[in-house]
């Protein structure tokens, strides 16, 4: 599971800058330099990969993440 903390908002009303979103793998997006995000619609969508910042966590820290997603 990977995890992108995206830095750059304007112009996206579903992204919030500074905020940890999932991510889902996507080669033909990585292809045009975008990024899969599951986004605050709960949707997944392409967005400029230039937006965002890909973290890696500990197992732990993406079972606490996944954990609060899910209970929001």
């Amino acid at each position: 599971m990977k995890f992108a903390i995206c830095i750059q908002s304007s112009g996206y009303d579903d992204l919030e800058s500074w905020k940890i979103y999932r991510t889902l793998p996507d080669e033909k997006a990585d292809q045009v330099d975008c990024i899969r995000v599951i986004d605050e619609s709960g949707e997944d969508y392409l967005y400029p990969a230039a937006r965002f910042l890909i973290v890696e966590f500990s197992e732990e820290i993406q079972e606490k993440l996944l954990g609060s997603i899910e209970a929001a």
